[in-house]
């Protein structure tokens, strides 16, 4: 998932966790993302790996109209729960990145027709890839040595767990058009984080003179972002057919409407979690936590689903992106080396 990340709570809203100790507040706020994402990431590799009935769900607009609509609902609730911010909000380029992340949602969401739930979430697992190349490219920005070796480890790790062999008996192979998908999808996750930094810099011109924190509420965020991706999955479910489709679907199998439900309420208990860390602790905590999630619920679908058995050189490919990715946590978490002494 790809959330806003310049949003902050609201005074009140932290006021019942206060009276915790920091690191009890940060166990809660991290039990909560692991659980609630865990949870949602089994649901939504049932929802699509799953036969019903001999058929498989296919219907991608249609539950993220749902997703998106509960996260809209939850954050809504939240507003007129704990208050708004008094700031003016740039609703234009919140909805810009509201309905980037829909578009990256929706093409892993599709990918996971096509290719096996552990191919997907290691490749949601490299979004430092296409942010690196979109700010040497656009940016012109500069990376130190050991970056560049983290993304060349995350880049051969995909290509050895795609290329490096056969399935084992029982799993299907991933099809290049399911690949194709995650690429996309990684892609708008870069424009979501550029589109998000320009929803702090233009409330900051919105509002030269209010005092504190001059960025949207959690639950603003949370729900004019969901609300406008909800609107466009709306559209376009209507559009190709996902709507009708969906619903002769849900009625014909309501378990996957069940499904669908509870991974969208899990999915907007999680966003409430992630925007919690974020604000009171800091992104590197919350980049490890997620990338430990995503470890466990890789390591969980393998041993739940024989069809996503790996085979040596698969589980080699795994361990390479994620010594990639725990490796950033790891430079980021020690201190900077003490600058040298200008010579006398």
């Amino acid at each position: 998932r790809a959330p806003l990340r310049n949003c902050v709570l609201p005074t009140h809203t932290t006021s019942t966790m206060v009276a915790l100790p920091r690191s009890v507040q940060l166990a809660i706020a991290c039990a909560g993302i692991f659980f609630s994402f865990s949870y949602f990431a089994v649901l939504q590799e049932d929802v699509y790996k799953k036969p019903y009935g001999g058929e498989y769900f296919k219907y991608t607009f249609v539950a993220l109209v749902a997703e998106r609509g509960v996260n809209a609902l939850i954050g809504y609730a939240g507003m007129l729960a704990l208050g708004r911010s008094g700031l003016t909000i740039p609703h234009r380029d919140i909805f810009a990145s509201g309905i980037s992340q829909m578009f990256a949602m929706a093409g892993s969401n599709e990918a996971l027709r096509y290719v096996s739930y552990p191919t997907q979430v290691l490749g949601k697992s490299c979004k430092m890839v296409p942010v690196m190349a979109g700010g040497i490219v656009l940016g012109g920005k500069r990376f130190s040595l050991v970056e560049y070796v983290q993304v060349a480890l995350i880049t051969l790790g995909v290509v050895v767990f795609n290329f490096g062999g056969a399935r084992k008996k029982g799993g299907a192979k991933d099809s290049p058009y399911g690949l194709a998908l995650i690429g996309v999808s990684l892609l708008l996750d870069a424009v979501t984080g550029g589109l998000q930094d320009k929803v702090k810099v233009a409330t900051k011109a919105l509002n030269p003179d209010a005092a504190g924190p001059k960025r949207p509420s959690l639950h603003e965020s949370m729900m004019w972002t969901n609300a406008s991706g909800g609107i466009v999955a709306l559209v376009l479910a209507l559009l190709t057919g996902h709507m009708v489709g969906g619903i002769k679907f849900a009625i014909a199998h309501p378990e996957v409407l069940y499904s669908i439900c509870l991974f969208s309420m899990a999915s907007a208990v999680g966003q409430n979690f992630i925007f919690y860390v974020v604000t009171q602790f800091n992104p590197l905590v919350l980049t490890t936590v997620t990338t430990t999630r995503k470890i466990f619920s890789t390591l969980y679908s393998v041993f739940r689903n024989p069809a996503n058995s790996l085979n040596t050189m698969q589980w080699s490919g795994c361990s390479l992106v994620f010594a990639g990715l725990l490796g950033d946590i790891v430079r980021k978490y020690l201190p900077a080396a003490p600058k040298a002494a200008p010579p006398p």
